[in-house]
C-alpha cells in the first residue's frame, strides 16, 4: 500500500483504495442477493454454496466452464504471490539480523530461491492435512499474524514521521524522467489495490453456514460492509505512514524493503508475523483446489489405488494418501517454480489483481444479478451498473497493460 501511495500520490492513493473498496463492497451486496436460485421451467429453488456453482446455476454451463478455470487459477496465483512474499520475507530476517551486525553499508545480499524452498517443504507437510474442516487454528493464527504485522508496519511509518518532524510525498506522487514510465507504475499501484480487494470468490461458502433469523443475506451484507470498512481502514494507514515516512524513496514492501533497519527485532518479528500468515493462507486457498482436482479423480476411479489410504501410516486422524501425497506434493513444487520463476513483488501482485478484479470481483456478480432480478434491458439499474462495468472494464484493461509492462522488464529488461 505505501508503494501504490507513492505512484498515485496523496489525493489518488487514498482515492483509489477508497473506490476499490466501495466496488468491492457492491460486489458483495450483488453477490448476497444471488444465493437463491430459481429454475424458472421447473420451479425448483437451489441454493448456491460456492461462487461457481451459482455462475453454473444463473448463467449456464459455458460462463461456468470460463468462470471454473478463473477462479480456479486465481487460487493458484494466490499461492505463487504467497510463495514469492514468504521468500522475501525470510530472507530479509536474516538481512536484518546481517544489518544489525555488519552495519548498514554491508553486503547482505541473499538469494530468494532458497527461502522459497523452505517455505515448500513446510507447505508439502501442511498440505496433507486431508481438507480445509482441518485448517481451522491455521485460519485463526493467520488472522492474529496479519493484525499483528499490520500494526507494526502502521506503529514503525508513524515512529519515522515523528522522528523526522515531516509528512513526506506529494498530491502528484513519485516523479520519473519517462512519462510513459509514470503511466505504468499508475497502472501497477492500482492493480496491487484491486489483488488486496478480490474476496468475493469466499462470500457464499461464508453465507451459506450462517445461522439464521435474521436472513443469511441480511446477516452477510452487515458482515461485508464491516470487514470492508476495517479493511479499508487498515489499507489507508498502511499506505499513509508508510509514504509519509519515506515519500518517494517508499520501498515496494514496507518491511522487506529496509525503509526500517532499527529496531531490528521488531522489523524480525513483524516478517516472522507475515509468514506464518501466509502460511495458513496459503493451505487455506489451495485446500479448494485440493478438494476439486481429487473429488474429480475419486468419481473417475473410485476403487482406484491412489484414492486408498495407506493403513499403516497413521498420524492421530490424519491417513497419508497416496493421491493426497502425489497431487499435492506437484501443485507446491509447481507453485514454487512459478515463484522462483517470476520473484517479483509488486509486479506480480499487480499483474494477478488486474487479470481477476474484473470477471470476478464486477462482471459475473452483475451478470447473475441480472439474471436473479430479471432486470430489464435500458432501465436506469440497468444502465448504471452496465456504465459501471464497462468503467471497472476499462480500468482493468490499464492495470493489466502495465502490470504487463512491468512484469516483463523486471524479467527481461
Amino acid at each position: 500500500m505505501p508503494w501504490s501511495f507513492a505512484q498515485l500520490g496523496w489525493i489518488a492513493g487514498p482515492l483509489c483504495v477508497v473506490t476499490i473498496a466501495f466496488f468491492a463492497l457492491v460486489s458483495a451486496f450483488l453477490i448476497s442477493n444471488i444465493q437463491l436460485h430459481t429454475n424458472p421451467s421447473s420451479g425448483t429453488t437451489t441454493i448456491s454454496h460456492s461462487f461457481l456453482q451459482a455462475v453454473n446455476n444463473f448463467l449456464g454451463y459455458k460462463n461456468g466452464m470460463v468462470c471454473g478455470c478463473l477462479v480456479y487459477f486465481s487460487l493458484f496465483k494466490t499461492a505463487v504471490v504467497y510463495v514469492i512474499t514468504s521468500a522475501i520475507c525470510m530472507r530479509t530476517i536474516r538481512q536484518s539480523n546481517c544489518y544489525h551486525k555488519e552495519g548498514h553499508d554491508a553486503a547482505c545480499e541473499f538469494e530468494n530461491w532458497y527461502y522459497m524452498l523452505m517455505f515448500g517443504i513446510i507447505q508439502t507437510v501442511a498440505s496433507q492435512i486431508p481438507n480445509i474442516f482441518h485448517t481451522k487454528w491455521l485460519s485463526i493464527i493467520a488472522a492474529i499474524m496479519s493484525f499483528t504485522y499490520s500494526f507494526i508496519g502502521i506503529g514503525l511509518g508513524l515512529a519515522q514521521v515523528i522522528e523526522q518532524g515531516e509528512i513526506k510525498g506529494s498530491i502528484n506522487g513519485i516523479s520519473t524522467t519517462n512519462p510513459t514510465q509514470k503511466v505504468w507504475l499508475v497502472a501497477q499501484a492500482i492493480g496491487d489495490v484491486a489483488f488486496s480487494n478480490s474476496f468475493s470468490l469466499i462470500l457464499l461458502e461464508i453465507q451459506s453456514t450462517l445461522k439464521s433469523p435474521p436472513s443469511q443475506k441480511v446477516t452477510m451484507n452487515k458482515t461485508s460492509t464491516i470487514a470492508v470498512f476495517i479493511t479499508a481502514s487498515f489499507y489507508l494507514c498502511c499506505g499513509a505512514s508508510g509514504y509519509a515516512a519515506f515519500g518517494d524513496k517508499t520501498p515496494g514492501n514496507l518491511l522487506t524493503g529496509f525503509g526500517f533497519y532499527e529496531p531490528y527485532w521488531l522489523v524480525d518479528f513483524g516478517n516472522a508475523c507475515i509468514v506464518l500468515h501466509l502460511v495458513g493462507g496459503y493451505q487455506i486457498y489451495s485446500q479448494t483446489l485440493f478438494a476439486l482436482v481429487e473429488r474429480w479423480y475419486t468419481e473417475k476411479h473410485p476403487e482406484g489405488i491412489l484414492t486408498r489410504d495407506i493403513s499403516n501410516f497413521k498420524v492421530s486422524e490424519f491417513r497419508l494418501n497416496p493421491l493426497r501425497l502425489c497431487f499435492r506434493t506437484a501443485y507446491v513444487v509447481l507453485t514454487m517454480a512459478v515463484g522462483m520463476l517470476f520473484p517479483y513483488f509488486n509486479e506480480v501482485l499487480a499483474f494477478m489483481g488486474s487479470i481477476f478484479f474484473w470477471p470476478l470481483t464486477i462482471y459475473f456478480p452483475v451478470e447473475m444479478y441480472f439474471v436473479h432480478k430479471k432486470v430489464v434491458p435500458w432501465t436506469s439499474k440497468w444502465i448504471v451498473l452496465r456504465l459501471y462495468s464497462t468503467f471497472c472494464l476499462v480500468v482493468t484493461v490499464f492495470t493489466l497493460v502495465g502490470s504487463l509492462q512491468g512484469l516483463i522488464a523486471k524479467r527481461f529488461g
